[in-house]
């Protein structure tokens, strides 16, 4: 499948199809607050982002960062640059348990060493998830965790039509 148009780039933003593949890690200058369950589960400025072609960015936060809001869930997956993925359950307030609304790389590949014991999450799941004051919007389909925000211009990979991007 051929390479979509992309987006044209307004002011302030930046366009996910000048993001590289292999993926960069890098760490960014802002806050990350996510509610569930009615309750505060994470909050925290030890923030980085993975940057890949066509995906908005993938946001990993320290896991210590979660308190007891995770727990080992089951399966797991691979990544080709990343390694190999395990999967976490969230916990919020009132019982709530969204499963494998989180995961994170273990054992890293060279390269991906700063992802180590941090956690992405999927944002669908979640009662709110805000990225520098901004609640951002979830990648779309369901399997990919990028959080859209307005300073993106896509398109993004995991809407239809894109297995092949």
């Amino acid at each position: 499948m051929a390479r979509p148009v992309p987006d044209p780039v307004r002011p302030g933003q930046e366009s996910v199809w000048d993001y590289p593949r292999p993926p960069r890690v890098e760490r960014v200058d802002k806050r990350v607050q996510i509610d569930f369950g009615g309750r505060r589960i994470v909050d925290t400025d030890d923030v980085v982002r993975v940057l890949e072609t066509s995906h908005p960015p993938v946001y990993y936060l320290p896991i210590a960062a979660f308190g007891e809001a995770l727990t080992r869930g089951e399966g797991a997956s691979f990544c080709e640059f990343k390694g190999g993925a395990r999967y976490f359950d969230v916990h919020g307030g009132g019982g709530a348990v969204a499963p494998r609304a989180a995961w994170n790389y273990p054992h890293p590949m060279p390269g991906y060493e700063t992802l180590f014991d941090r956690v992405a999450v999927y944002a669908g799941p979640m009662d709110r998830v805000v990225l520098a004051g901004e609640t951002v919007v979830p990648q779309p389909g369901g399997f990919y965790g990028g959080w859209v925000t307005a300073d993106l211009a896509g398109p993004f990979k995991g809407v239809p039509g894109s297995m092949g991007w």
